[in-house]
Formats: C-alpha cells, sequence, structure tokens
C-alpha cells in the first residue's frame, strides 16, 4: 500500500511539472485516500493486537 502512495505521488509531482495539474490533482487525491486507508488499517491492526496479543496475519 505504501508503494501505491508513492508511486501516485510521484506521479502527481510529473504531472504537475508538465503542466497536467487536473491530472495531478486527481492522482494527489489518490494518494491521500490510500494513505488514509492506510492509516485506519494500521491502527485497526495495533488495536486488534494490543487486545488479543497476537498478529492478525491470515494462513496462507
Amino acid at each position: 500500500m505504501l508503494n501505491w502512495i508513492v508511486t501516485f505521488f510521484i506521479l502527481a509531482v510529473v504531472a504537475a511539472f508538465f503542466g497536467f495539474t487536473g491530472l495531478a490533482g486527481t492522482f494527489a487525491e489518490i494518494a491521500k485516500f490510500i494513505a488514509v486507508i492506510f492509516v485506519v488499517l494500521f491502527i485497526a491492526s495495533l488495536v486488534y493486537r494490543m487486545i488479543t496479543g497476537r498478529s492478525a496475519n491470515p494462513p496462507l
């Protein structure tokens, strides 16, 4: 997920550099949305680990 955030951020910077402001804004919004989802899932996993004492890794 962090890779996607960095990718969209770089795409937003490149698009802004070339003058595609609408596209740059879209890429920035996508990166912010994915970052929020990442933070929420990270906090949820921390709370789960604190409550149960074990990680939330599903079996493969």
